[in-house]
Formats: C-alpha cells, structure tokens, sequence
C-alpha cells in the first residue's frame, strides 16, 4: 500500500479519539465538576491539532449529562452511545454546528460564516432542551464569522441563558473581534509532540517506512490533520518539488513550472494544490521567523527586507484564500505566487 492510500481521519463530529490534550480535556472536566461551569469557551491553536474534536467531545460528554467514563479520558462517550450518534450524523436536538459549510439553502462552502447563520444561536438557546437539560452551540469556526455575525453573538455571551454551552473553534483568535474574547474562557491547545504524532500515523499507517513517517511528522508541525492530509496527497513529493524551485529563485524554470502549476490544478489534482499552498506558506512563514531572529536564510537573502517579506507572505495567503472560494484560474495563482517571490528576490539588498 503505498502511502497516498492511508486512510482519512474521521471527521471532528463522529471522532471518538483525541490524543495529546489530556491537561485541556482536564480543565474542561474540572470546570463541569465545579458547578460554575463558563458558558463559552474559546478553544483556539494550530489548524489540525484537534480542537474541534475536543468541541464536540466535551458537547457529547454535557448532553449526556456529564457523567465521568471510566476510560482514562473523564470526557470519553463511546462511539455505540446513542449521544454519540445523534451527534456524529447531526440530529441531535440539543446540539446547533455553526459553520460555513452549512449554511441553511446554501449547497456550496461559503467564504464566511453570515449572520443570518449566527441569528440561530439566540432563538436555539432559548427553546427548552429537547433531550436533557442543556443546549450546546459548536462554532467552527470563529475566524470566518463576519463583523456582523460576531456582533450578532455578543448579547448571549453577556447574558447566555440558563444551561447554555457555546464552544467556539479559533485557528487564527486574532481575527475574532476582541468583545467576543474577552467574553469567553480561553482554552489553548498546543501543537501535539513527535511522539503523540508517531502513534498517530502509526494506527493509521502500521507499514509506513521510518524514514517517511519521521519525514511527514516533521513537515506537519505538530498538526496531525496536516499529516494525515501530506499522507494521503503525496505531500512529500509535492513539497520535494516546490523546493526545487524555490531553492532556484530568482532563476525559474518557467516551462517546468507551467507544467508543475498545470498538474495542480487539472480536474484529477485533488487536494494538492492546497497542500502545495499550505506548504509554500508555511515555508515562508517559518524563513521570515528565522530572519526575525537573527538566523541566516540563504534561500531569501539578498532582496526585500524582513518588512517587505511578511507583506509578501501575506499576498500569498490572500490569493490563496480567494482561489479557495472563488472562480479564480488555481494555475494562475500558483504562477502570480512564485512572479511575487521572484520579484522580492530580485529587489536590491535592503537593510532588516
């Protein structure tokens, strides 16, 4: 089997395992077991590390009436528990899933979560429970509430009504409005370690080579939701590619390239062009942090300086985000990316 072949991480909702956040899973339960548990938690972290897993997971442990598992996570509710079920296919009647991918009479992933989606959360909370004696709102994410949407929550999360939980999944929490912070209970989850990320993959992909698994652990930076999705695209071979022309700026080789951005973007790409995205991104990011310190970075010195670099990196989210959810020629974007870094390479040597 070869390693495009491993299998998909189940989704957040249906997800009976979480590895790596025990000390997050203890606050959560320690809370519940005061009596004075928040009635909105801001859960936030690296995209991939599992926060929305933990969402829905201390969700079911609350609708089913928070009794502790005597598994060695206090949160755990078995996969066979009707709970479970309701949650993981989305009929429970005491759980609300606020995001851009359900939209009521919308069929496509919008770009942001509306108002209109957020007005629910009010008249939901304020029904009486259909199962038990609370309601619980998941929203996933908080980053793609628009300015009205989040304004449309606050009222609740200054006075939520009795019973009432709203978990709300952050990636990037500088981008939910500040009122909306400081109204909830903050909860960080960390990058998972090697170790937690080796057993991972492990269960997932038993005959993997070492040296690969050692390879995608690296490249995930502790998210395994990236590691699983490198696996599954080839992401190795993509990012052994987009070095080779990276490690040629400013000189490209524009037919290859063509071709490279061309396979990317045909109907049988997949997932890849985001990968390739994600993981130019990240390679940036991680330059422009090691030029912020003082580290030597042969592959952009000599042109724009540290300032120039991050607006840089910006533009290439930006074109990124509006290929994602846009008509926008994914073979373009690719080469207008790599003609911004050939033209911050070649700029003249600036002072950082």
């Amino acid at each position: 089997m070869s390693v495009a072949e491993i299998l998909s991480p189940p989704l957040p909702r249906a997800n009976p395992d979480l590895l790596g956040h025990e000390e997050a899973e203890r606050r959560l339960f320690e809370a519940w077991r005061s009596g004075r548990l928040p009635h909105a938690w801001l859960l936030t972290g690296p995209r991939g590390v599992g926060k929305a897993t933990l969402a829905y997971r201390f969700a079911r442990f609350v609708l089913a009436g928070g009794e502790e598992s005597p598994m060695a996570s206090p949160l755990y509710l078995a996969p066979e528990n009707p709970v479970f079920q309701r949650a993981a296919v989305g009929s429970h009647g005491d759980l609300l899933v606020i995001d851009s991918d359900n939209e009521e009479g919308s069929k496509r992933k919008l770009r942001e979560i509306s108002v209109k989606e957020s007005r629910r959360i009010g008249p939901f909370l304020s029904m009486t429970a259909a199962e038990g004696s609370w309601r619980v709102v998941v929203i996933d994410s908080a980053d793609e509430m628009n300015r009205a949407a989040g304004n449309a929550i606050l009222k609740l999360l200054e006075e939520p009504p009795s019973k009432a939980l709203l978990l709300l999944v952050s990636h990037n929490p500088g981008r939910v409005l500040p009122t909306i912070r400081s109204r909830c209970r903050h909860l960080a989850l960390r990058p998972l370690n090697e170790e937690t990320m080796g057993r991972l993959l492990q269960s997932q992909q038993p005959d993997l080579a070492p040296d690969m698994r050692n390879a995608l652990i690296a490249l995930a930076e502790g998210s395994v939701g990236n590691m699983l999705r490198l696996a599954a695209e080839g992401g190795l071979d993509l990012y052994e590619e987009l070095l080779g022309f990276l490690n040629t700026l400013p000189d490209l080789d524009i037919p290859a390239l063509h071709d490279f951005a061309g396979r990317l973007s045909g109907p049988r790409a997949g997932e890849s062009w985001f990968v390739v995205t994600d993981l130019l991104s990240q390679w940036l990011a991680n330059r422009i942090k090691g030029q912020a310190l003082g580290q030597p970075m042969p592959e952009i010195s000599g042109g724009a300086n540290l300032a120039e670099w991050v607006e840089v990196w910006e533009k290439i989210n930006r074109l990124s985000v509006e290929a994602k959810y846009s008509h926008l020629d994914r073979k373009q974007v690719l080469l207008n990316v790599f003609h911004t870094l050939e033209g911050a390479v070649r700029q003249p040597a600036a002072a950082i």
